[in-house]
């Protein structure tokens, strides 16, 4: 491809991306296909000879767009809502075309120097202090595994040469983001070891049962290891109560990881820093910019109070990876176990500069508020009922008939096209989850929503009443 020839795609594509976002709401939200319908659409085989550019990204707009979920809609209102900006578009353009590794500082300076810089500044909008070191890592699931690994560095020393001794544990609660037991898993603690601490009737680890749990384990001979508490919790958007954790971890000498890669962005608004209290405490702590600081995926922050954890936990350089500037540089490959890094701080940059500090604060004062307006219209609808408090921008809300209403709800909802949620269950409940955090997402947009929701769960009940009866 000739430059020119780029010049004029390179157009072609920037047209259809930024006619996307304005017409963004005449896309159907979730995919209306079945399994393997795209398999069956595409060749068996690749290509033997080269297509021209024109006809593969016709293809894209026929064939690959339908069957997307489209994480980027106003109206995607499921799991955690998700929001990619017109300059963070622009930074992963950029960045795909320089194509840097920022794995060690040598190998692109600019890069290391970059996440240092955009991580003191997202350090500075939280309040945290200097002794924070950030680091990006692409999801909150690599962060939590790197966490519990430093946990275990710290706690047992000898096993990075020695092999993990038996016995260490690590404690989450009934609704910690399943990532964290994965992680226990994956770096050989068993799950058998991972203690699933009860919750209180607003969904937050129970301080008293977590130390319960403790005891015990030292009584059997084991050694806690690990705590993983939420700022945002996945089911319900729980905060949980970091202060009271924090104390039980000093108590015992136990590493706190806080999972804020949800709630963690919104305490960048000053009259949201509360959710924080504590966390200051914590050895180390995750949030995500691609979740609702406008940032593209993927792109996860993890900051630690102990870095050389960290470092000691994953370091381990062959002599080629070996430069004169090290001992004096950050080499971020030290911090964790990939080699190879996205120039992710590219976006970071782009996206605080174009709305600087009081834009961001601005944005998330209106996924807040809109989540205030429609935890109005469920209080308001006797049909419906609040299934967990709404601090965030996540609200949990089911309709007070059966479980399988409620599940048919959902799935006349998503069939739609017209918005896209997700359910989790609490307290034996299916619940139906509206977050909020596109940064196109309007009033209208909720109001719209919640109207859908209203009129096909009347028209549910009125069809099938056996669904409606009951609690």
């Amino acid at each position: 491809m000739t430059p020119e020839e780029f010049r004029a795609a390179a157009h072609q594509h920037a047209d259809w991306i930024a006619q996307f976002f304005q017409d963004i709401r005449d896309f159907p939200v979730a995919a209306l296909t079945e399994p393997g319908e795209l398999v069956a659409a595409l060749p068996r085989t690749a290509p033997e000879e080269g297509q021209p550019i024109n006809e593969i990204f016709a293809d894209f707009q026929s064939t690959i767009v339908p069957s997307l979920t489209l994480w980027n809609h106003p109206r995607f209102f499921a799991y955690f809502s998700v929001s990619s900006t017109p300059p963070s578009v622009l930074a992963e353009f950029l960045a795909a075309a320089i194509n840097v590794n920022a794995m060690l500082w040598k190998s692109s300076p600019g890069a290391t120097e970059l996440e240092q810089v955009t991580l003191s500044w997202l350090r500075q909008w939280l309040a945290l202090d200097e002794s924070w070191f950030g680091i990006i890592y692409d999801t909150a699931s690599i962060g939590v595994m790197q966490a519990i690994g430093a946990a275990r560095e710290w706690m047992d020393p000898e096993c990075r040469t020695q092999g993990m001794r038996p016995g260490l544990t690590v404690y989450v609660s009934e609704h910690t983001h399943s990532s964290a037991e994965k992680a226990a898993i994956t770096l050989g603690f068993g799950q058998e070891n991972v203690r699933r601490i009860a919750v209180d009737d607003q969904f937050r680890m129970r301080p008293e049962k977590l130390q319960e749990a403790i005891e015990g384990d030292l009584t059997a001979g084991k050694r806690p290891c690990c705590i993983v508490a939420s700022v945002g919790s996945t089911s319900a958007g729980a905060i949980e109560p970091i202060p009271a954790i924090a104390d039980i971890a000093d108590r015992y000498g136990i590493w706190l990881h806080v999972d804020a890669a949800y709630g963690g962005p919104a305490a960048v608004v000053p009259e949201m820093r509360y959710i924080f209290e504590g966390v200051e405490r914590a050895h180390s702590m995750v949030l995500n910019p691609h979740k609702w600081l406008y940032v593209s995926i993927d792109c996860s922050v993890l900051y630690t109070r102990y870095p050389d954890i960290f470092r000691r936990a994953s370091s381990l350089a062959s002599e080629v990876l070996r430069t004169p500037e090290d001992g004096g540089v950050v080499n971020y490959m030290d911090y964790g176990v990939q080699l190879g890094r996205r120039f992710r701080a590219l976006k970071l940059w782009y996206v605080f500069r174009y709305y600087g500090h009081q834009g961001i604060i601005a944005m998330l004062r209106e996924a807040l508020r809109l989540a205030q307006v429609l935890k109005q219209l469920v209080e308001r609808d006797a049909d419906f009922e609040l299934a967990a408090p709404v601090e965030l921008s996540l609200v949990c809300f089911r309709h007070r008939g059966e479980n399988a209403l409620n599940q048919r709800l959902l799935a006349e909802i998503n069939a739609s096209g017209k918005a896209f949620l997700s359910h989790t269950v609490l307290n034996g409940k299916f619940v139906l989850r509206f977050a909020i955090g596109n940064y196109q997402t309007t009033e209208q947009d909720v109001c719209e929503t919640w109207g859908l929701i209203s009129e096909t769960a009347q028209r549910l009940k009125a069809s099938e009443p056996v669904l409606a009866a009951g609690g």
